[in-house]
């Protein structure tokens, strides 16, 4: 029988081959988004490899930086990929782990639903995979699911998947299709494409029972015929169906490049679906903002602590800070460099290594690592006039810094990285305290959209009003999304403004502060809240906005 009986939903697997980080996230999005502007409701979902629940206890290092829903799943950087490209929230039912579906079966059993069968990874860990894919179908009436598969072909830890995808290959004729994203390289001294990683990474989907509908082949430069006619001919497939995707200056390129060889089309007619026209215009619109010539050049200097790995660098750990900054970038028609300054060698070397950035950012953080040069750059900043932005770990940092060197607390502190301190401008609230204890650290903090009343007059009020933040105008009602345990403690906030820290913003729940402000400064805000995980590339978040645009103007 079909997977859904209300109607005959379309299914299409993205699956990677030969390495991972190969884009297949921004692919399948890229794809999502062809289908839905051709007027279908397309519903994406991605499946993890790893055994954690979520994405919330991994160090961004390891897996870059968890991607904050509004119901507050912590998912992975491509569920925010789905959010920008198809401006849609995605949730619970977008992010699946591996973890989450052994952690069903088992319960399922503890409890007896299996009636005493014994409990296997096939059929009962398959099903409860399809069952995910199904339960998403169900919820949101799409006319397509579109299902990412975690890794790498030939990986052991995602076989049930692929395993789940056959057998829906099976059950559901002419309603499923299989795309495969592989990497073609281009060797320096050989100096050609080498078409033979991803012919090896198709045979092992062959083996798994699965031919590829698709392959669409990342590459240095665009697929020439030879490359093609050599796939078609190994991967028994049609020349057609081999899609180029080569690096592009930028990812939301990506659509343009896939309608460009008629994907959209061929999708259509391999899944029986009336060939629709998908409208790019105000895609083409934001690439060409893209492309244009900025008119400006400025540097944003940005103290973090999750850089490294290895001998390399890595953007990844701050996904969506970066994705927020290219965004407003482009809206307001400037060049953003940025500049990544370890908040460790701050504390060692002093602030001079920060140099005279136009901007400074200090983002999302956890523990003492660090907290004294992002402190020391926080004070550097409102000292210097040098626009500041803080981001939940850079708010509370914030305030710690100005508790000290403005308010004459010298040995204010957050209770995070001074448990003792007698000053704690930063403490943590009984609740959860009480789940710290009992070492209940995943899915326990503050998390998803907190709403929050913003107050007439300020800063951040001014930039909701401007570029449409707002949930209610009148009440100056507006949302952001937090992951957080640690809060400003209201038991300073009358010493702390007494000293010029404006309180701008505290939640409707608990009035819990939200956004902190300096006046008489360029731009100088924390938020507890995130609003890089609300920023997309057709509407830039307006405290971005704001921060950029202070840092275009001149300063003295």
């Amino acid at each position: 029988m079909p997977l859904t009986k209300s109607k005959r939903t379309k299914y299409i697997f993205v699956s990677g081959g030969v390495i991972s980080g190969i884009g297949k996230g921004t692919t399948a999005a890229s794809i999502a988004y062809l289908l839905k502007t051709a007027g279908y409701k397309v519903a994406p979902i991605k499946f993890e490899n790893y055994l954690n629940i979520d994405a919330g206890t991994i160090n961004p290092i390891e897996h870059g930086d968890p991607f904050l829903c509004e119901d507050g799943t912590e998912g992975d950087m491509d569920i925010g990929t789905y959010e920008k490209f198809l401006d849609e929230d995605m949730g619970h039912d977008n992010f699946i782990t591996m973890g989450r579906i052994y952690q069903t079966v088992i319960d399922k059993e503890r409890r007896f639903e299996y009636g005493g069968e014994d409990v296997e990874a096939i059929p009962h860990i398959t099903d409860e995979i399809q069952k995910r894919i199904k339960t998403l179908a169900d919820k949101t009436d799409a006319d397509i699911i579109l299902i990412e598969l975690g890794g790498t072909a030939g990986e052991y830890q995602n076989v049930f998947y692929y395993e789940a995808s056959r057998i829906m290959t099976l059950r559901n004729p002419g309603d499923v299709i299989h795309v495969h994203v592989s990497y073609v390289p281009t060797p320096a001294h050989l100096g050609e494409p080498k078409t033979k990683p991803t012919q090896l990474s198709v045979r092992t989907l062959n083996s798994l029972g699965i031919q590829p509908d698709f392959i669409i082949a990342r590459s240095r430069k665009y697929l020439d015929k030879r490359r093609r006619d050599r796939f078609a001919l190994f991967c028994n497939m049609h020349p057609e169906d081999i899609i180029s995707n080569p690096d592009l200056e930028s990812v939301y390129e990506i659509p343009l490049v896939l309608q460009k060889q008629e994907m959209d089309k061929r999708i259509f007619e391999k899944l029986g679906l009336t060939p629709k026209k998908a409208d790019l215009s105000k895609w083409e619109a934001l690439v060409g903002k893209i492309k244009a010539k900025k008119s400006k050049k400025i540097e944003i200097a940005i103290i973090g602590k999750y850089f490294g790995t290895g001998d390399y660098q890595l953007k990844d750990s701050y996904a969506a800070l970066f994705d927020a900054i290219n965004h407003a970038s482009w809206e307001i028609g400037v060049e953003v460099t940025t500049k990544w300054v370890d908040a460790e060698k701050v504390e060692k070397e002093g602030v001079k290594i920060i140099g005279a950035p136009d901007g400074l950012i200090v983002p999302i953080g956890w523990g003492s690592r660090g907290s004294e040069g992002m402190i020391a750059a926080a004070t550097y900043a409102r000292e210097n006039n040098i626009p500041y932005l803080g981001l939940c770990y850079g708010m509370q940092l914030a305030v710690v810094a100005f508790a000290r060197s403005a308010a004459g607390i010298e040995d204010a502190s957050s209770a995070e990285n001074h448990p003792d301190s007698k000053h704690p401008v930063i403490y943590i609230i009984p609740s959860q305290k009480e789940l710290m204890k009992r070492r209940a650290y995943g899915g326990t903090m503050r998390l998803g959209s907190w709403e929050a009343i913003v107050e007439k007059g300020s800063k951040a009020h001014a930039l909701y009003e401007k570029y449409g933040g707002f949930i209610d105008k009148e009440k100056g009602l507006t949302s952001e999304r937090h992951r957080h345990r640690y809060e400003f403690n209201n038991k300073y906030a009358k010493d702390l403004e007494k000293a010029g820290l404006n309180i701008t913003a505290k939640s409707v729940a608990e009035g819990l502060v939200e956004i902190i402000e300096v006046p008489d400064h360029p731009f100088y805000m924390g938020t507890q809240g995130h609003p890089e995980y609300k920023s997309r590339p057709l509407k830039p978040h307006p405290i971005f906005l704001g921060f950029l645009e202070a840092m275009a103007g001149e300063r003295k």
